[in-house]
């Protein structure tokens, strides 16, 4: 592989979300420079067809490919579920998406064998998460719901208010009555909104944080790979496609902290 563990880890996502996939490899990994390109001018990808996702999944990969990056995360559930495989086939280095690790965590947690799946409407759709949820157990029973105003209130900053609350009861009220004691956070936006969520739902149902379990997963690739970075320190940069003077305005909640200067590039 031409590049080497000093090499940065290249992240993408339609937008803004795959920020927190971001920060739960900067936990996992501090010694790692990232580069995160989110295509805020084409976004979202749950409203395209599996074509198009593939072509803008292609050509985002391509520019963390010029950029030297030695593995990709793919930080979107939609483009996981439509372009993985594609992007793994025509790139000689590893490629992890957020809907295997995902779904390996939720087969294991679940003991009734009843798994919640909530996402965009593109990434239900695709039942990808089933797939794989099926693959790893067929007795597994899964109960998916797509919420796509979640992500607009996550962008709106309406985290834990009324509107946040009553979004929730309406998306996950059939699934309170459906048995799963193991809830797929099927969208990056979407463990934001995990005190809501996790009010709503109640202590028996655990929560499954996809941009936690795909950095763990990341972690341990890298570590197979012997592809992990010794350095004492990594740091990241942000590129975008459009506004991103918008992005860096709400970029701070995906984070926890302020991000650095936001670049726009054309793909």
């Amino acid at each position: 592989m031409q590049n080497g563990k000093d090499a940065p880890i290249g992240i993408f996502d339609s937008g803004i979300g795959g920020l927190t996939v971001l920060s739960a490899i900067r936990r996992h990994l501090p010694c790692e420079h990232l580069i995160y390109l989110g295509d805020t001018a084409r976004v979202p990808y749950g409203t395209k067809s599996a074509e198009t996702v593939v072509r803008y999944s292609s050509e985002c990969a391509e520019f963390l490919m010029e950029k030297g990056a030695k593995a990709i995360v793919v930080a979107c559930n939609t483009a996981s579920a439509f372009a993985l495989s594609a992007i793994s086939s025509k790139f000689d280095l590893p490629v992890i998406g957020v809907i295997a690790p995902g779904a390996a965590a939720a087969a294991a947690i679940s003991r009734k064998k009843v798994v919640g799946v909530i996402g965009t409407t593109g990434t239900i759709a695709s039942n990808a998460y089933g797939r794989e949820l099926k693959s790893i157990d067929s007795n597994i029973r899964v109960v998916s719901r797509a919420c796509p105003l979640f992500v607009s209130l996550v962008e709106e900053g309406w985290l834990d208010n009324e509107v946040a609350e009553a979004a929730a009861r309406i998306y996950l009220d059939g699934m309170r009555g459906e048995g799963i004691d193991a809830l797929v956070l099927g969208c990056t936006h979407y463990p934001l909104l995990k005190g809501v969520i996790g009010r709503y739902l109640g202590d028996s149902v655990v929560l499954v944080d996809s941009a936690e379990t795909t950095a763990t997963f990341l972690s341990d690739t890298l570590e197979a790979a012997e592809l992990k970075s010794d350095r004492p320190a990594g740091n990241y940069k942000i590129y975008v496609t459009d506004l991103p003077g918008r992005f860096e305005r709400i970029a701070g909640a995906f984070l926890g902290e302020e991000p650095p200067s936001v670049t726009r590039v054309d793909l």
